[in-house]
């Protein structure tokens, strides 16, 4: 399952436009979200928000908005100056604003304490030695060349 939530902030307002066919509302923003470690500069992604949630995304966001978005990542293959370059972009399905800053959050978040792993609870032993489990006798047998027929 391909799905993604993401804290970001808009770094270009987005852009409304409809498909010629069908007049489908279509949103593209651009969004940044801080690296992994300090050091990383913060990376950027393309946003797209498709129908309803297009027109909601226009309506209601514009740049610095801070957001939380929820939905499926994809690649995709741009050819420039003869060359192939691969592109992430986002397809959401959910946008909630959010308040406050995303280094601070990123902050806070770095620096809760790691999780340790609790060891599993102890079961004793039983007392008693289980029955093995009785192997059909029936079961038929394949040669190798039988074996090696993969229908697919």
């Amino acid at each position: 399952m391909n799905s993604c939530v993401l804290l970001a902030r808009i770094v270009r307002s987005p852009e409304l436009r409809y498909t010629p066919d069908n007049q489908t509302a279509i949103a593209e923003m651009m969004v940044e979200f801080p690296g992994l470690r300090a050091e990383d500069p913060p990376a950027t992604l393309k946003v797209v928000g498709w129908g309803n949630l297009a027109n909601e995304i226009a309506d209601s966001y514009t740049e610095g908005d801070r957001v939380l978005l929820e939905g499926r990542l994809r690649m995709n293959v741009l050819e420039l100056d003869g060359y192939k370059e691969k592109r992430a972009e986002l397809t959401v399905a959910r946008v909630h604003r959010l308040e406050g800053d995303i280094a601070s959050d990123s902050a806070a978040v770095a620096s809760l304490p790691r999780a340790t792993p609790v060891p599993a609870p102890q079961t004793p032993e039983p007392s008693f030695a289980p029955e093995p489990t009785p192997t059909p006798s029936s079961a038929p047998e394949y040669t190798p060349e039988e074996l090696d027929d993969i229908p697919f």
